[in-house]
């Protein structure tokens, strides 16, 4: 399954930062992590801060996945809006999930100092508004959710969004404190980076053809034909997942993506804050580091990899058309288009723990716009998985919930 098209903005941006060797002999280790990207990186993190003896594949290069393709936005807001998430799976669950995606945002920085990342992580607010009139009662009620949950946010009428960002033809939104926004491509590079200097191996156009459970250890065989033999197998492999899991647990979705020319002037309202609003599909906007807007939307079903770059003029056009209603004199001066493939669960939660048919192993699937912070939540998850403990999340992350 090919997760992105040709020309990612982050790939183009950083090239290629690092290589790693194909697998070449048999192997053993404490925990496998199968999946490249920033899930992977970060799930190896732990396992190496815990103490394991670790070694992860993928079978392309290292983060040229769906990571490549990102847009990096750290909300702790989730696809399905808190009072919406509280109907369906209970308070104490719906609040739970949205505090972790906020604590993950927190968790984020700190790793970001500690490895001493170039990656451009940058705390910013989050702005969440009616993209239609009959969109504000439900969006109110949102905001009511969050303040009674604790959560730091801001009810602002359409003038106070139209003076603050610039933003038109707006009716109102909520402004959160709690946001950030990442390189994701180049920090899951510099966790490798850093986990290779502690003894992490890593190899890439790697890939499992096979699998054999014994009692306390797992038999991989590679596409090479050279096997690892690993006490635990954790698999970060995203949406990959769809092709190893048979079950309906995840749609796949199409996501397209613009970025701009360097223009800091011009984005200066919305240097410090994410965007997104209540259509279906959403527009979300933030600027990058080295000021840039990026913009996107226009998310549809995914068939297959040529249909969905087969679109990108059009959902150039169409992402270029809402930005017009909010931003009706601004001309925007595209330099990169690229499309995407994410994953949408029926109460856009993750699936992390384990499943029932693959024995001495683990899952960290994060979806919809938190992958990143749900992964990082999945770090705590699997750390404590690999000593036997139970997390608060478990059963509203499991399989067959």
């Amino acid at each position: 399954m090919d997760l992105k098209s040709n020309e990612p903005f982050w790939l183009l941006k950083n090239g290629l930062i690092a290589s790693y060797p194909s697998m070449k002999s048999n192997e053993e280790c404490d925990v496998l992590i199968i999946g490249g990207g920033i899930t992977g990186s970060l799930i190896a993190h732990q396992m190496i801060s815990d103490g394991y003896k670790t070694i992860l594949i993928d079978k392309r290069e290292i983060c040229n996945g769906s990571t490549s393709a990102t847009t990096s936005m750290l909300q702790y807001e989730i696809d399905v809006p808190l009072y919406e998430l509280t109907e369906m799976i209970g308070e104490k669950g719906a609040v739970e999930s949205y505090k972790a995606c906020s604590e993950a945002i927190d968790t984020l920085e700190k790793l970001s100092k500690q490895i001493r990342s170039d990656a451009g992580f940058k705390r910013k607010k989050s702005l969440y508004f009616a993209a239609k009139k009959k969109d504000v009662k439900l969006l109110k009620e949102e905001y009511k959710a969050r303040k009674n949950a604790g959560f730091n946010v801001k009810w602002l009428e359409a003038e106070q969004i139209t003076e603050q960002f610039g933003f038109e033809n707006t009716y109102g939104g909520i402004l959160s404190k709690q946001g950030a926004s990442i390189d994701a491509f180049k920090f899951a590079h510099e966790l490798f980076e850093h986990n290779v200097k502690k003894g992490l191996k890593i190899f890439d156009k790697t890939e499992m053809t096979n699998v054999k459970y014994h009692k306390g250890f797992n038999l991989i065989t590679t596409d090479s034909g050279y096997h690892i033999k690993a006490k635990k197998v954790i698999y970060c492999i995203g949406y990959e997942s769809k092709n190893l899991l048979k079950e309906n647990f995840v749609d796949l979705k199409s996501t397209f993506a613009i970025v701009s020319e360097i223009d800091d002037d011009k984005f200066k309202n919305i240097s410090s804050t994410l965007v997104w609003n209540t259509d279906d599909p959403y527009i979300y906007m933030r600027t990058t580091d080295d000021g840039r807007l990026l913009i996107g939307g226009g998310d549809e079903d995914f068939n297959d990899a040529g249909k969905r770059d087969a679109l990108l003029d059009k959902k150039e056009k169409e992402i270029l058309k809402n930005l017009k209603k909010i931003k009706p004199d601004y001309h925007f001066y595209t330099d990169f288009v690229w499309a995407g493939t994410f994953g949408e669960t029926k109460d856009g939660l993750p699936y992390i723990g384990e499943h029932k048919k693959f024995k001495n192993s683990y899952f960290v699937l994060g979806f919809g716009g938190n992958g990143i912070t749900f992964s990082i939540t999945g770090m705590e998850m699997a750390s404590g998985f690999m000593k036997n403990k139970k997390h608060l999340l478990s059963e509203y992350f499991k399989f067959g919930r």
